[in-house]
């Protein structure tokens, strides 16, 4: 039955109802961080999706792998960075540590999951896409499972009880300050996280060695998920990665060596990233007060391809948020005697 709940086309949020003439808005998109598209209002269901031939819904998988600017500048130039790479095996895919699961074409705001393989043979699904079939619950099966679901915010709450139940009724981490945003409710495998960091568990109880950080900011249990062991922060958009911080400064257009221009960001702080609204001076700054105990060496984006690698990645987040104080008219805050 769950397969005929109505899915909004803009978001992607699962409602439980069946039927068009009881539903007629989506409340996560009347919340002002959220849109109605210009086409207007409209639903649809897994079932419709998963039948649908125009266009073909399927999810695709993406194992990420770093790959210096140096390398970048010249695979583009060689065209070798075209779209035009084969499929990932499953070999390939076992050998990374992150996988991006995306949707094509395009559903709802676009996100991508994350499949977090950890050194104990445990995998972790970071935030959730709205499309699921048997195809991609086959995929992560054959890369082990998924032994606990971590949700950042309320925009990507999608259909992760579908998710849940068909990789084996796993728990399903939320923020507790975000309950109200929740349209399906299911106290069996969502679990609540109320501390500013959680320690992620399998439904076994095992510490799976990774944490849940609760930033707030986009919505008030916003989070970020902290791998300790590799260095990694997964930051959906609650820490929002820009065009310039995906901006590739090591190198001119000749291939020699420059420097990134001064002011320039790598994040932006917002409460709502589609309206262009930002986060309030002392709401980045509280951000940071968390974010500042935590080594991370790369943060890897809600979308495909925001993944920064960088030894000086921390040092560019307190950057941003100096910058993005200083262009909201603050002159004075104990924040820019900050250094790492």
């Amino acid at each position: 039955m769950s397969d005929q709940y109505l899915i909004c086309t803009a978001c992607g949020t699962q409602h439980p109802h069946t039927s068009r003439s009881t539903l007629k808005t989506c409340f996560i998109c009347d919340d002002p961080r959220q849109f109605v598209p210009p086409s207007g209002q409209s639903f649809t269901t897994l079932s419709e999706l998963r039948s649908s031939t125009s266009p073909k819904y399927k999810n695709e998988f993406h194992p990420y792998q770093y790959s210096s600017p140096e390398a970048k500048f010249k695979a583009a130039r060689s065209g070798s960075d075209s779209d035009s790479n084969p499929e990932p095996t499953i070999e390939d895919l076992q050998k990374a540590e992150l996988i991006s699961i995306t949707t094509t074409p395009k559903f709802g705001i676009g996100q991508r999951a994350i499949l977090v393989r950890l050194p104990s043979g445990k995998n972790l699904l970071w935030d959730c896409v709205a499309y699921l079939d048997d195809d991609t619950i086959h995929k992560i099966k054959q890369l082990g499972g998924v032994d606990a679901m971590v949700i950042s915010h309320p925009h990507f709450y999608t259909t992760h009880l579908e998710w849940a139940e068909a990789l084996g009724n796993v728990p399903v981490y939320l923020a507790a300050d975000d309950k109200k945003w929740r349209a399906r409710l299911d106290e069996g495998v969502q679990r609540e996280v109320t501390e500013t960091e959680t320690v992620i568990r399998d439904k076994e109880g095992r510490d799976l060695g990774v944490r849940a950080v609760k930033l707030g900011g986009h919505f008030p249990g916003s989070m970020v998920l902290h791998i300790p062991h590799s260095g990694r922060l997964l930051t959906a958009d609650t820490i929002f990665t820009t065009p310039s911080g995906l901006s590739n400064w090591e190198v001119n257009a000749l291939g020699e060596p420059r420097s990134r221009p001064e002011d320039t960001n790598s994040y932006s702080f917002m409460w709502s990233i589609p309206n262009m609204i930002p986060l309030s001076a002392e709401e980045i700054a509280r951000m940071w007060g968390v974010l500042k105990k935590y080594e991370f060496k790369s943060t890897h984006g809600l979308i495909l391809g925001q993944d920064i690698e960088d030894v000086d990645v921390k040092k560019r987040v307190l950057e941003s948020v100096k910058i993005q104080l200083r262009m909201m008219g603050v002159r004075e805050h104990e924040i820019f005697d900050e250094e790492i």
